[in-house]
Order: structure tokens, then C-alpha cells, then sequence
């Protein structure tokens, strides 16, 4: 899991696809954080991917590093509204400090269970790794 944490944080920008009624819907993210073991990502409880998240909790990450190296994580998105989860995140990401806050109920983290991360290149065969 760190090897993809690594990646995926060195990338800065990454795409998360989500499902809407049975319409895949991908939009770039930038927030990974790892706290207790798990990966995390985070979001808004009020924007569309966090609804999509919770309705079908099935999605996957796409982060390329442009270098012809690119990782893809199918996973189930977890909603942890613990206090303690969200603070490590926004601390990781003292910028977000300005719209989300630990203690407000807007402010949601979601870790990535029963995760599977394909690392692939243009140069060598596909890699998997599971957490």
C-alpha cells in the first residue's frame, strides 16, 4: 500500500471514477493520505462523487506519472467520519484548512478497502498488488 500511496502522492493529480445511475463519471483529485493502515482520499459530503460514492461505493483511481508509468486502484470507498481520520488528512493538506474543517459534517475521508493496484508502463508487463 505505500508504494501506491508514494505513487500516487508524487503524481500531485490523480482521476477518480465513480458511478452515476449506471454512468461512469471521472473527475481529477488530489488528496491521498495514509492514517491508521488504510489509504485514504477525501471530499465534500455535499459534491456529486461523494453521493455517487456512498450509493455505489465501487471505484477506481487512475494516476499517470508522465513517464509512461500510470497505476489504477479498484477499490470500495469507506466513509469514516471519525473526527481523528479527517484531521490527519486536512493536516497532510493544510490548504483545504480554508473550506473543510475536522469537526465540520460537510468534510468527509473515505479509506479503500479490498483494494487492487495494477501498475502498468509502455515498457513493462502489468504489476498488481493488493491491500
Amino acid at each position: 500500500m505505500q508504494e501506491v500511496y508514494d505513487f500516487i502522492k508524487n503524481c500531485d493529480t490523480y482521476f477518480l471514477a465513480t458511478v452515476d445511475d449506471g454512468q461512469p463519471r471521472v473527475r481529477p483529485f488530489g488528496t491521498v493520505d495514509v492514517f491508521e493502515g488504510k489509504l485514504y482520499i477525501q471530499t465534500g459530503k455535499t459534491k456529486d462523487c461523494f453521493k455517487q460514492m456512498s450509493a455505489s461505493p465501487k471505484i477506481e483511481i487512475c494516476a499517470f506519472n508522465g513517464k509512461g508509468e500510470w497505476v489504477r486502484v479498484a477499490a470500495t470507498a469507506v466513509d469514516d467520519d471519525r473526527v481523528e481520520a479527517k484531521a490527519h488528512m486536512l493536516d497532510q493538506y493544510p490548504h483545504l484548512k480554508s473550506r473543510y474543517d475536522a469537526n465540520d459534517p460537510n468534510t468527509a475521508v473515505l479509506y479503500l478497502k479490498d483494494a487492487t493496484a495494477t501498475f502498468s508502463s509502455f515498457t513493462s508487463p502489468d504489476r498488481v498488488v493488493k491491500f
